[in-house]
């Protein structure tokens, strides 16, 4: 059952934040001033909390009632601890397969990728807490109700999880046409990551340089990329294939 609730007010979000809700995001009226906003300000910092800066017609189209220049939208799941999920795939048994989205923004091809990852059996998404897209109920209805089935973490940066999988013995693999290398040519049978980058610019160069492998996928028409969700559907099936 979905559970996404908007709040509004800058002490109700300000109770919100301290009380420990899941906040996948909060817009925040540009401009405004005072001590309570500061007080907001300052958690928004401290806890890392994605939020927006946006004119007071968007805070309008978003709610109706008297919002104080403030709106969260609490996450309708709860995400895990990176630390616990993977430690605790990998005393399963199971071949880990974890899935890292570098900001992908759009909320149906977030949504689409949950599906598909459901279906393929991946251990876990890793996403950024900032830059993503909102886990909404736009989200939740695309995925078919896989966000429900699915552990999402989040971390700072996904540098931050590429590192993390590398330390425990997951080999992390970038999907990204800047390779010679095709998904054929890349062992998915051994504990693996994959990247896959945002629409419009792809992986980060930062990422890209800590990875373990990159690889891409053969494109034989005159169109130059495929949408992420398609790409990250190859990607996870040829990792099924090479494990059945």
């Amino acid at each position: 059952m979905e559970k996404e609730t908007t709040i509004f007010g800058i002490r109700t979000v300000i109770e919100a934040i301290k009380s420990g809700e899941n906040i996948d995001k909060i817009f925040v009226q540009k401009g405004l001033r005072g001590e309570l906003f500061s007080e907001l300000e300052q958690l928004l910092k401290k806890e890392r909390i994605n939020s927006s800066y946006v004119p007071i017609e968007k805070l309008n189209r978003l709610s109706k009632k008297n919002h104080q220049g403030v709106i969260a939208q609490i996450s309708p799941i709860e995400f895990h601890d990176i630390d616990n999920l993977v430690l605790k795939v990998i005393e399963s048994g199971k071949v880990p397969l974890f899935l890292l989205l570098d900001q992908l923004s759009d909320v149906r091809n977030f949504g689409a990728i949950v599906r598909t990852a459901e279906c393929t059996g991946v251990s876990g998404i890793i996403i950024q807490k900032k830059g993503g897209a909102p886990i909404n109920g736009d989200a939740i209805k695309t995925s078919a109700g896989a966000l429900f089935k699915m552990p999402i973490c989040k971390v700072d940066h996904i540098k931050d999880a590429v590192f993390y999988m590398q330390a425990s013995g997951i080999k992390v693999i970038a999907a990204t046409e800047k390779t010679d290398d095709t998904i054929y040519d890349v062992s998915f049978n051994e504990p693996c990551a994959i990247v896959m980058g945002s629409e419009g610019k792809g992986i980060n160069p930062s990422v890209l340089k800590v990875v373990d492998q990159k690889a891409k996928l053969p494109l034989l028409g005159e169109i130059e990329s495929l949408n992420v969700s398609v790409a990250c559907g190859a990607f996870l099936y040829e990792a099924v294939r090479q494990r059945l």
